[in-house]
């Protein structure tokens, strides 16, 4: 018995990196976005145990063993049901890996849905798994797989796991430029967080350097004031601005749309989202960090923008960009301009709520 799902990637509207936590982790604001490109993942099930991966085209980035997170899935939901039996994940790799597009979140998400559906299939789980625990259970595999159980446009908080589904955005047309780098998203943290020490020193050293001077022209204390001891939680601060202007933008951007989940008529819908994304200048903090390490990124939003995207943006710590534009026709003349400069672009779109699980739960074979 085999089931294959879709398994649908996201870019990032925007992406704004807090502190460092206790956990190891960081404090993230974003907006979710799914879009039509996928892999596809297909389980099956049979009698024995243990859990093989397979990835059908050969990808070697794509890892066989319990370092898989879609392995890590379907052994949670097997302890969950308490079930037992022998589990074939085929993953179809479309989709860049490290590409910060989700993917292998996607496809741990898939194969839940998959595993749940073919266990149905062969009576081995009786009624589906609560949406409660495989929200638990999405979050224990990794920071954003919750996301790919609520699909359309969706706010991210905590670590990024913590997910509320937001009134669900037109469906705007898209190209998407997948460059020959992997970026580790571990290392994107290491280089934001060298950044934050560093401005902190910055600026330490010259509230410090002033207060000194002035102190010493005036005769005064050389102690730092009471004032100057405290230290404002600079990225909690800004993460509660950053907040405050994400649900400023949203609710102007969706008051007086009607939730119908259907495409943008005569692009006016994608045209206020545009406007607002660049009127309110919604950025990714990653550009700051990985562009300098690879400049050849920063040249393709620049190549985006060129090609007449209203809005681009590195999407999750990259390497994968995005540009928005106002119509199927100038997405699909902007990705043939910039496939002939050498770069590996393709027209989509993003996808709705509804776009995304209609589309999701077909058995694709």
């Amino acid at each position: 018995m085999r089931v294959a799902v879709r398994s649908f990637a996201k870019i990032n509207l925007g992406l704004y990196i807090g502190a460092a936590r206790a956990d190891g982790y960081h404090d993230l604001r974003t907006v979710y976005q799914t879009i039509a490109l996928h892999d596809v993942i297909r389980v099956s099930v049979g009698r024995g145990s243990g859990i093989e991966i397979v990835c059908t085209n050969k990808d070697p980035r794509v890892p066989r063993d319990s370092s898989n997170t879609c392995y890590r899935m379907a052994e949670l939901v097997l302890a969950e049901i308490g079930a037992q039996s022998r589990v074939r994940i085929e993953i179809d790799k479309r989709l860049p890996v490290q590409g910060g597009l989700g993917a292998g979140s996607s496809n741990a998400v898939a194969t839940m849905v998959a595993l749940e559906l073919v266990l149905k299939k062969t009576r081995a789980l009786k009624k589906p798994l609560p949406a409660a625990v495989r929200l638990r259970i999405a979050a224990d595999v990794g920071s954003d797989l919750p996301l790919f159980l609520v699909g359309g446009t969706t706010l991210g908080v905590g670590r990024g796991e913590e997910v509320y589904p937001l009134p669900d955005l037109p469906s705007v047309p898209m190209v998407l430029v997948t460059p020959d780098v992997g970026v580790s998203t571990p290392k994107a943290f290491a280089d934001w967080d060298a950044l934050v020490r560093h401005g902190a020193e910055l600026r330490s050293a010259g509230r410090t350097n002033a207060s000194a001077s002035t102190r010493a022209s005036t005769g005064e204390d050389a102690r730092p004031s009471s004032r100057e001891r405290l230290t404002r939680p600079l990225a909690s601060d800004r993460l509660f601005e950053v907040g405050c202007a994400l649900s400023a933008w949203l609710s102007s951007l969706t008051s007086g749309y009607p939730n119908t989940g259907a495409s943008a008529k005569g692009g006016s819908r994608a045209g206020n989202l545009l406007s607002d994304l660049v009127r309110t200048g919604i950025e990714n903090d990653f550009e700051r960090v990985v562009f300098p390490q690879y400049p050849e990124l920063r040249d393709i939003k620049g190549a985006l923008e060129r090609a007449g995207s209203r809005y681009s943006s590195l999407s999750g710590s990259g390497s994968t960009l995005y540009g928005l534009f106002r119509s199927p026709a100038d997405a699909a003349q902007a990705a043939c301009r910039l496939q002939k400069q050498g770069l590996k672009a393709v027209a989509t779109s993003t996808l709705t709520r509804r776009q995304y699980w209609k589309k999701s739960l077909v058995i694709c074979g």
